[in-house]
Order: structure tokens, then sequence, then C-alpha cells
């Protein structure tokens, strides 16, 4: 049973509120204050002046309403998930972390589903499991056709293949679990999106004559929020051949060496047994260095009882996957790069995901901000707006498997049409850039069908030094370490004077005042970040010649730089509320309340315990010592007020 306590309404801090001095230096102090410290001075106005306090003046966003609503909290009863079973509500024995049942399975994985085909029904989710699991009809629908190859792939055996789906509009998020925190930490491309599940299948087809249809067709499905893919299909892989084997039990006993995992803490060497295998990997934080794995692959001589070593979570066999393709790979990280709209036909649901994945990955460490469907089908509900020919193709990378796609995208700008992908050391045969109006027909040949000219001049040393790879039979892995190493130092070379300019925005430290709000970033101009790039462009740090200038021109009106400026205001914002936080916790605070009224010293200690509260709301990067100096500031200055103040603003204090 997950059993979640109910989050507090979190409203955010109205303009007043977010902008509000730590303590005005010689303003007169509001009315509700001083009322409310009157108040206080007799034993039957000591609740009357808590609530006045918790709902008034600048630092009014409700810092005591919020604390009173927590205690609440705390004192509530936790929210129970219907249709769970009373022993679900006991913790397993030894358990240390302090989770309820399915709360461990839960930091991993919404649920597992199988599903299976009916004669009568066709795909049909017939086991979902733990099986208090919440997914609603659409969600079920969309499951159904995703966890299937289209009929025309004609995938017999195993399949495994990745897919990406909305999370209905209806679903209730007011419930959340407090490993999300761990979100923080994870790479800006690593963070879970709230609106998307992801589906990792594992497919199997066999001749079965004793069934009237011919075929042996399930597939166990994975759901969850984190974009794990290579750790997902590697658990697969332990788990669903023998599930098919042993059905039910089997998997139920899986979900319970799930629950038993740690959390997916970043940065953390995890040990996670599944069925007697023993998988040994480490999350990336937002602290790595780029293009770098932290996990040592060589099996350590502590380590004889580990079974598999995942050097990462997340990534695709990428060269793989750009082998077609490689000859205008520097083309294709243009058309992700400027979120352009993109199709990516294929023989198999496999080939597809793992196609549009490696675009996805292509432009990390910047995160593709747009929607991307690894696999998509005509029974999938956002089909017809995806499809629509009434307005421009919208900003999303589609995979996809049905013939029907070379019509009904015909009017797509960027299509990319690939055969069967070849096993690792065959030599790829290139497709080559054509005209759109040469996909016409359902059995056009592979190939890069756009109108597209690139901004930048292609790299011809990537193209030999690939070649070359491939006639000396180099294994696919290192082709693939070598072409994501050129895409991550092609990014980076992109974004870096991106992120000097914005830099730049920041105010300076000593514009910062304790007794003043924050100060503001300054604000973002396109033409004044155009003329840094003469001298301190990409020029500096890549040997690519082309119109760079017309590259970022572009990308200024995409979603992709929409999303990551957004992102990085946020966090540049966040730093100067922690700054500011450090700069109150410098001052003599305690001789200021001794220089003005208690009025005006209630007033700064509601303020005070409002940043609080924001700095622990918001994850702001402040030093723990500095939390604990400005917690110490506060009960100073309340010991220092008469003792009906104290008994008041004690009662509120954050324990």
């Amino acid at each position: 049973m997950i059993t979640c306590a109910a989050a507090p309404p979190r409203p955010g801090p109205s303009p007043a509120a977010a902008t509000a001095p730590a303590a005005p230096a010689r303003s007169p102090a509001p009315s509700a204050a001083r009322s409310s410290v009157e108040a206080a001075r007799t034993a039957r106005g000591r609740r009357m002046a808590l609530r006045g306090l918790a709902g008034s003046g600048p630092g009014s966003r409700g810092p005591l309403d919020e604390a009173v609503a927590a205690d609440k909290e705390r004192e509530a009863p936790a929210v129970v998930v219907a249709g769970a079973t009373p022993e679900d509500d006991e913790e397993d024995e030894g358990r240390s972390r302090g989770l309820l049942r399915w709360d461990g399975f839960s930091a991993w994985l919404h649920c597992v589903c199988v599903v299976g085909f009916d004669l009568e029904l066709g795909q049909a989710v017939e086991v979902i499991y733990p099986q208090h699991s919440r997914l609603t009809d659409k969600e079920k629908t969309n499951i159904c056709y995703l966890s299937f190859p289209d009929s025309n792939s004609g995938c017999l055996g195993d399949t495994q293949f990745c897919f990406r789906f909305r999370q209905s509009s209806g679903r209730r998020v007011s419930l959340h679990c407090l490993l999300d925190q761990f979100d923080k930490d994870l790479p800006v491309y690593l963070k879970k999106d709230p609106a998307y599940f992801y589906g990792y299948v594992y497919f199997r087809q066999v001749r079965d004559k004793t069934l009237k249809r011919g075929y042996f067709q399930k597939s166990l499905v994975l759901i969850s929020k984190l974009p794990y893919i290579h750790f997902f299909h590697t658990v697969l892989k332990q788990i669903a051949p023998e599930y098919f084997e042993k059905n039910e039990p089997y998997l139920e006993a899986a979900c319970n060496d799930v629950d038993r995992w740690p959390a997916p803490v970043p940065g953390k060497t995890l040990y996670l047994p599944i069925m007697g295998v023993v998988m040994k990997v480490r999350i990336p934080t937002c602290h790595d260095k780029p293009g770098t794995t932290q996990i040592v692959q060589l099996t350590q001589q502590g380590d004889a009882h580990i079974s598999v070593i995942l050097p990462t979570v997340h990534e695709v066999d990428l060269f793989r996957c750009f082998c077609p393709v490689f000859l205008h790979s520097q083309m294709l990280w243009e058309l992700v790069l400027l979120g352009e709209p993109l199709v990516v036909m294929a023989p198999s649901p496999s080939e597809s995901s793992e196609t549009v994945l490696a675009l996805v990955n292509c432009i990390s460490p910047l995160k593709y901000f747009s929607d991307f469907r690894p696999y998509f089908t005509i029974h999938d509900s956002e089909f017809k707006e995806y499809t629509t020919r009434t307005q421009a193709p919208p900003s999303v990378i589609l995979g996809v498997t049905n013939p029907f796609f070379a019509k009904t995208l015909q009017h797509w700008p960027h299509i990319i049409r690939i055969g069967d992908l070849k096993p690792a050391g065959e030599i790829p045969k290139q497709v080559k850039v054509k005209k759109l109006k040469n996909l016409k027909t359902l059995d056009s040949k592979p190939g890069v069908y756009t109108s597209y000219k690139p901004y930048l001049n292609r790299d011809e040393d990537i193209i030999k030094q690939l070649q070359k790879g491939v006639q000396q039979k180099r294994p696919s892995e290192a082709q693939s370490v070598i072409l994501r190493r050129y895409f991550l130092e092609l990014t980076q070379s992109f974004i870096i004077p991106l992120e000097r300019y914005v830099a730049s925005l920041m105010p300076l430290q000593k514009s910062i005042s304790p007794w003043k709000s924050p100060p503001q970033l300054r604000q973002f101009l396109p033409e004044e970040f155009m003329k840094t790039l003469e001298k301190t462009g990409p020029q500096l740090t890549s040997r690519i010649k082309g119109d760079w200038i017309g590259l970022y021109r572009h990308f200024l009106k995409s979603p992709n730089f929409d999303g990551w400026f957004k992102t990085r205001r946020k966090e540049m914002t966040q730093k100067l509320e922690a700054l500011h936080l450090e700069a109150l916790c410098e001052e003599d605070l305690l001789l200021w309340t001794q220089k003005h009224t208690e009025v005006e010293t209630v007033d700064l200690v509601l303020k005070l315990k409002n940043k609080l509260l924001q700095a622990d709301r918001e994850h702001l990067p402040v030093k723990p010592d500095t939390m604990e100096k400005l917690r110490t500031h506060i009960d100073a200055i309340i010991l220092a007020l008469p003792e009906d103040l104290q008994g008041i603003l004690l009662k509120t204090s954050m324990t």
C-alpha cells in the first residue's frame, strides 16, 4: 500500500511576499503587528494575536498559518490509497529507512503491467502490480497500444523498447513522496517530468499451436517517472524471461525485491538485488563532470557478489543509432538543438525508440525541453493533435513504425527513414539527404528527407574518425564514446557563450543588503548577447566554421532556449535569495532589535521565519550552518522579548 502524507497547500508567494525586505531599517511597522503585540498583553488575546500576525503585513505570506498547517499535517492520519489491504500498512521487519510498505517500490516505479492479446478485446492489461496502483482508463489504453509492436513490424522472439506518454490531466498530484527531494541533485536532463510516464517494454512473440491465434504474445511493462532507459532495460532482461515461464508469483517476488531497494540517491553507489542478481549502479549528479562516468567498472575484490555493473543508467548505444546517418549527425544535432519537428520512421519499435532517445541525448548536457515520443502509434491519445494539417507541426520528435505515417506526416519538415540497424562491426550504408517531395510512397528508401540547410559547416574530421573505426571493426561502445564526446564538445562550445552572458546578468554581491529585497537579475537582451560573440564566441573552443550567429538567433526563438533560460533564471534567483540569507546572518540582529520597537521586532521575527520556510520549500542553495545561525538569531530575539510575546512566537517556531 502506498501511504503518503497529504501535502499542505503551498501557494506561490505573492509579489509582495517574494520581494519583501527582511526588515525595514526605519519604516513604520505594520499596524497589524502593533495590534497583535498589544493583544498579546492579555492572556485572552494571545490566540487572536497569533492569527492576526499570520495574516497581515508585507511578510504575511502566512508563515504562522503554514506552521500551524504543518502541525496539523503531523497530527492528521496518513492518506491511504483505496484498494490497499490492512496488512500492507506494516513496515517490513528490519527496514531501517522508516518507509512504509511499497514506498521503496514507488521511488523507482509507478507500477508493473502485463499486457496480453485477447482475440475479442485485442490488447488488454491483464495484471497491474502492486494491485493498489492507480492508472486512469486513458492511461491504460495508451499502455495497451504502446506495449505491442505494430502488426507490420513482424517482431518474432523477444523485443525491448521504450515509450513515453502523457499523464492524465485528471490524476491527483496532491500526494507526494519525500524521495522527490533527490530530484534537485540530478542533472537537468535526468529530472523527472511530472506530466509524463515512461514505459519500458519486454515483448515476447513466439509460435504456439495450442493458442487459437497461433502465437503467444505478451509484454511485461515497467511504468516509471524515471528516464533511466539503460537501467530499466537491464532490469527487464533479468526478470522478463523467467516471468513468462513462472507467471504472477515470480512477478510479485520481483516487486518485493524492488521495494527493498535503497532510494535512488544521485551520486551514491547503489547495490540493487533482483531475483538472485545484484546490480551495481550510480545515478549521476548535477556536480559530475559531463561526459564522465564515476562508477568503477572493474569488479573489486569485495564485489565478488556483484552480477551486473552498469556504467550508465540512462545512455543508449549512440553510434548504433546514428550509424546509418552519421554523415549527417551534425545537421541532426542542429535540428534537435533548435526544437524542430522531427519524425523517425523505423521498421520496429526497438529501432524507433533507440533512435529518438539517441537524438534527444545528442544535445546533452542541455535538456531537450519539447515533447518526444520514442514510439508513437495511430492509437495514441495525441495522434490527432500531432498529425493535424490545420496548423504547423509542433516541436516534437516522434518515433513511428506504421507505414501509414508516411502519408499522414508527409507535411512534416524533417523525416528520418531508417532500415534495420546493423549489428556492431558491419559497415553501414549511409543514407542521403533527400527532398521531401520524394517521400511519396510507403516503400520509400531510407534517407533524411528535409530541405533544411545547416548553419554550420560539416566537420569532416569526426566523419573520418568514425569511418576509420568501422573499417578497423572498432567496438560500437568505443565508437559511441567518440561520438558522444564530439556532441558534448559541440554543445558546450555552443552553450558556454550563453552561460557567460547570463552570468553577467547577476547583480554584484556588494549590492545585496540584508535590509532590502534581494536585487533583480538584469534582462536578457538578444542583441547585447550577439555583440559578445565577436570576442567570446564559440570560435574560442570549436574548430567548426559556419553561421554561428544565425544558429544562435534561431535558438533564441526555440523551446529549448526558453526552457534552459527559465531553469538558469530560477537557479540564479535562488542563489540571490541564499546570498541574502547569508548577509542577514552576518548582521547583529539582537543589537538591531534593541534600537527598535517591539512591534518592529515581531515583524522581523515573522519575516525571518518566512525566509526559513522559503529556503526549505524551494531547496535554496544555503549552507547548513547559515540556516542554523538564522534559527539561533530568531531564538535569541524571541528570548529578549517580554514573556507574553515569547509564548506566542515560540509556539510558532520551526522545529
